[in-house]
């Protein structure tokens, strides 16, 4: 695979936001008043959905975002997501400030459940995609802790329909601190695979399989890491981590939650 350089991210993430805001310059209009539970959302807030996308507030926005598939019209669902996708990409990008909900929620409700984004159109699906790209990349490199990154996958990997090229788009970015960012994201996965406390909050058909197979892939890199800073642990457990992994020996550290019946450590 080409390796992904990300060399600027933040002007990565602008170019990603134009090609975004081209892609949906002509949002597709809605036949029909909106419909929805009227018992969350008064008549008003229905009837200022369907108008322009600029003048909803983002508090309504944000709980159309949040609220379940089944309560809004499986025909008009589609269609208001992709003409709230721009400000939905910047309530979820940096700068955002969207500290409403972890984003795998949020995003997941764009999957083949929900607004099914793999069948819009060419042009808004891989404008769509690429901002989820340079956003994963942004994710991994700027230090946020492991879980909201790991976090940010599961909603991009439900929204897209699978994890596999995610974890190859985590696999070839290079740039200033991806290295760094990727061992803290191999060693929180590793270490819940060994508490067998590995899953996904809101998407029912992930796999955390997937993960584990992807893991040893990447232990040259931690490796190669260790080597350039001897005195990181993180890098240095990463490997401990995958070792144990592949070796089935059982977790060296104790699980940090209490007693758990699923837990199994090595004697």
């Amino acid at each position: 695979m080409l390796e992904y350089d990300v060399s600027d991210p933040s002007a990565m993430w602008r170019d990603a936001l134009a090609e975004v805001d081209r892609a949906f310059a002509s949002p597709p209009r809605l036949d029909r008043p909106v419909s929805g539970c009227t018992h969350c959302f008064p008549e008003s807030e229905l009837m200022a959905l369907g108008e322009d996308s600029a003048t909803v507030s983002d508090d309504l926005l944000g709980e159309f975002m949040r609220k379940e598939v089944d309560h809004w019209d499986a025909d008009e669902y589609a269609v208001l997501w992709r003409r709230f996708l721009p400000r939905a990409l910047r309530s979820w990008g940096p700068g955002g400030g969207s500290d409403r909900t972890t984003p795998a929620l949020e995003l997941g409700r764009l999957g083949s459940s929900g607004a099914r984004l793999p069948q819009w159109p060419t042009v808004e699906r891989l404008a769509v995609e690429r901002a989820f790209g340079v956003l994963l990349a942004v994710g991994v490199i700027d230090g946020r802790p492991v879980g909201d990154v790991t976090d940010l996958i599961e909603g991009i990997a439900h929204a897209t329909g699978g994890l596999e090229r995610w974890l190859a788009h985590v696999a070839a970015l290079r740039g200033p601190g991806l290295d760094a960012g990727v061992v803290r994201l191999v060693l929180g996965w590793a270490k819940d695979l060994l508490w067998e406390d590995l899953d996904f909050s809101w998407w029912s058909d992930g796999d955390p399989r997937v993960i584990a197979a992807w893991l040893p892939s990447q232990r040259d890199r931690a490796e190669a890491f260790a080597v350039r800073h001897p005195g990181c642990k993180t890098a240095a457990d990463a490997l401990i981590a995958v070792e144990r992994l592949q070796s089935g020996e059982g977790s060296p550290w104790v699980y940090p939650y209490g007693a758990d019946p699923r837990l199994k450590l090595a004697a």
